[in-house]
């Protein structure tokens, strides 16, 4: 080989390895950093289901938190809804095994959506999610996600879906609870910037791939198992608190700062008090002395006893 060929070969091998590292950079680039650190801030998983109800052991021994539970009936037509709704009894189970529940509420789906009917609809909804909830255990001050099990378009979020979760949110924050919502990464980005919801459960659909940064749980699509032969969706869990609650136990109350304590090295003294006149023993005997005798010359008018002075 001469010395021109070999040249030529370097030239070649630097470049396939310029192109090769380019397209190294440009795959990291084209990786969401919003996905990677939603991956890498997982701290457990948890499961969610309606066609029937595992056992809280079996739960545990496949190593979830515990599962987001339907506090909503079956709708017309699902009979095979065997898990909805969620009961205190199941919530008793779970606390037993050191598991914990989340609240969720969907009713209707696709064509009977609770959201098509906008606020009116959460005046028929929202009730029943708190009644539910509160009859298997959930406690005040706790999350009720409300799901928009859609890839909706803007102008039904801003038609529909907006008035619906505002009314619903405000209906819960009557009552005492906050609001969480189901829905995609459009759905929770539309609701963040309009001050929706304070816990965000995010599905696949119309995501693309991504997951949006406010996602407390991500429900991956494709992602399922089963647990004592019932079909259960897995999601990771991105937060320590993630909305759960078990039966009766309200959320801690938040710590109570102690009072300050006032620097008073700076505070100016009270003013000094009047400087009294020393008194001796013998100016008080010479004083009682006094009164005696007055007091004698009185008793030599009056006949009184003397004074013994």
């Amino acid at each position: 080989m001469t010395f021109g060929s070999i040249v030529t070969a370097v030239k070649i091998m630097n470049r396939r390895s310029v192109l090769k590292a380019t397209a190294i950079a440009t795959a990291a680039v084209a990786i969401s950093p919003t996905a990677a650190r939603a991956q890498s801030n997982v701290v457990g998983t948890v499961v969610d289901y309606s066609a029937g109800v595992p056992s809280a052991q079996s739960v545990k021994n496949a190593g979830h938190l515990g599962a987001v539970r339907y506090v909503s009936e079956r709708r017309p037509g699902a009979n095979w809804m065997l898990g909805k709704p969620v009961t205190a009894a199941e919530t008793q189970d779970f606390a037993a095994q050191n598991l914990a529940t989340a609240s969720v509420y969907q009713f209707g789906k696709a064509d009977t959506a609770d959201w098509l009917g906008g606020a009116a609809s959460a005046a028929r909804h929202a009730p029943e999610a708190i009644r539910l909830h509160a009859a298997a255990g959930g406690p005040t001050g706790r999350p009720i996600y409300v799901a928009i099990d859609d890839n909706p378009t803007r102008a039904q979020y801003d038609q529909q879906i907006k008035p619906y979760l505002r009314a619903f949110q405000a209906a819960l924050a009557t009552a005492g609870y906050q609001t969480g919502v189901y829905g995609n990464y459009n759905v929770i980005q539309w609701c963040t910037e309009d001050g929706i919801g304070t816990f965000f459960w995010q599905h696949d659909w119309g995501s693309g791939g991504r997951v949006h940064p406010r996602a407390t749980i991500h429900q991956k699509a494709g992602w399922r198992a089963v647990i004592d032969g019932v079909e259960v969706d897995v999601n990771n869990v991105y937060a320590s608190d993630w909305g759960q609650w078990t039966p009766g136990t309200a959320p801690a109350a938040p710590p109570i700062a102690p009072p300050a304590i006032q620097d008073v090295s700076s505070v100016p003294l009270a003013p000094s008090a009047p400087t009294l006149p020393q008194v001796t023993l013998g100016d008080i005997k010479a004083a009682g002395k006094q009164l005696a005798d007055a007091g004698n010359q009185m008793s030599s008018q009056f006949n009184w006893p003397r004074l013994p002075f």
